[in-house]
């Protein structure tokens, strides 16, 4: 008779457990589908999605790209990029913070200069480009993290109970035989409902993943690549070829580290 009465506490309590965990994940999916929701009605700069992306797909060769797209800049076949006469025009911008800086950074050179160059060592651009990121980054993440969840006295006490009722049902069940079939469903549904239980400490005690993504990453992640890339791609694939090698040269010299030809002194010996 006893395992029926221990059965008719534990059941109820193993219910009131998963009730409350169950409404803990609805309210999680409820928030992320809020943050989802919200991250796709939020208006996007085109150069956020590829702040963080592979050099050749950045945000500073989107740029450079939409410079040569709008005939402001050319590369050559050794990926100096140099103003033509519209570029050169300080009236003429393209009306974004990085290619505009970009732009300002090739005015600022007495020669043409590689892409990786003036990335490396104009500080405006540097400036324009790391506050750019930096904006990026504070839209993550757009679904803020869970905030630590302390149990305080009553939760404590709730789990010295909890831990309490199942060693006295655990006892229950493992101290005798049941009698009659009433009894052995009792003892049965029990002890399921302490295994339910032992598995429901390991899932309260689960935090956030801290892996987890962020909608708008996943927004920003599933975005291709920037416009001005693909475009300069499909219509002059030369340039953007010569542009992939601008960025990775880094020096002036117009060498490339082979030796200056010396030539003979006028006036040398017949």
């Amino acid at each position: 008779m006893i395992s029926i009465v221990v059965a008719c506490v534990v059941l109820p309590v193993t219910a009131l457990l998963y009730g409350r965990l169950g409404l803990r994940r609805a309210r999680d999916a409820r928030s992320y589908r809020d943050a989802v929701a919200r991250s796709a009605e939020l208006v996007l700069d085109p150069y956020h999605p590829a702040v963080g992306r592979m050099w050749h797909e950045d945000e500073t060769q989107a740029a450079a790209a939409r410079l040569l797209l709008d005939g402001l800049a050319t590369v050559n076949r050794r990926g100096n990029l140099s103003l033509t006469g519209a570029g050169a025009d300080p009236a003429h911008l393209v009306g974004h913070p990085l290619p505009d800086a970009l732009l300002a950074a090739l005015r600022r050179r007495t020669a043409p200069a590689s892409l990786g160059n003036v990335e490396l060592r104009d500080a405006g651009f540097r400036a324009v480009r790391d506050g750019f990121r930096a904006d990026c980054r504070a839209l993550l993440p757009f679904w803020p993290a869970d905030p630590p969840r302390e149990r305080g006295c009553l939760g404590c006490t709730g789990v010295m109970l909890l831990i309490g009722e199942f060693a006295f049902a655990m006892v229950v069940v493992v101290e005798r035989l049941p009698r009659g079939p009433v009894e052995w469903v009792a003892a049965v549904a029990t002890g399921l409902a302490l295994i339910a239980q032992i598995v429901w400490f390991d899932e309260d005690a689960k935090e956030p993943d801290p892996e987890r993504r962020d909608p708008l990453a996943e927004r920003l992640g599933r975005e291709g690549r920037h416009p001005a890339l693909v475009e300069l791609d499909d219509r002059d694939p030369q340039a953007a070829a010569r542009l992939r090698v601008s960025r990775m040269r880094t020096r002036r010299g117009r060498n490339h580290g082979r030796p200056r030809r010396r030539h003979a002194p006028t006036g040398a010996g017949v």
